[in-house]
């Protein structure tokens, strides 16, 4: 059973400017294991990586229709698959499957989440 269905896209640039200024976006929006992912990257690859995950993560939030102060962003994790694949885990809702799909184009960063009762 489909329990909700979220979307947000984001623009690189207010990404890009964020992460210009200082890194606080970064540890606000990003676990632990994200942002040392994020720090190996290219500057150009780290904004849409950053972009990708706040958009899926304010995604989820929509889906799970809380908004994202009930449950935080470090409570919400993507890591990826063998395949690439990006593959959200939530503190908590181990019995939700949640299905995340991210993609970018030019100067965007969309994400989609699909939450369904396992």
């Amino acid at each position: 059973m489909i329990l909700g269905i979220g979307i947000d896209i984001v623009e690189l640039k207010r990404i890009r400017r964020l992460l210009e200024k200082n890194n606080r976006f970064l540890k606000r929006v990003l676990t632990e294991a994200e942002q040392e992912k994020a720090m190996t990257l290219t500057a150009h690859r780290r904004t849409e990586y950053v972009a990708g995950r706040f958009a899926a993560k304010e995604a989820f939030s929509k889906a799970n229709k809380t908004g994202i102060g009930k449950l935080g962003f470090q409570q919400i994790e993507i890591i990826n698959c063998a395949n690439g694949a990006p593959q959200m885990q939530v503190e908590g809702m181990e019995d939700i499957y949640i299905h995340l799909s991210i993609s970018h184009s030019g100067e965007l960063a969309i994400a989609q989440v699909l939450l369904e009762k396992r």
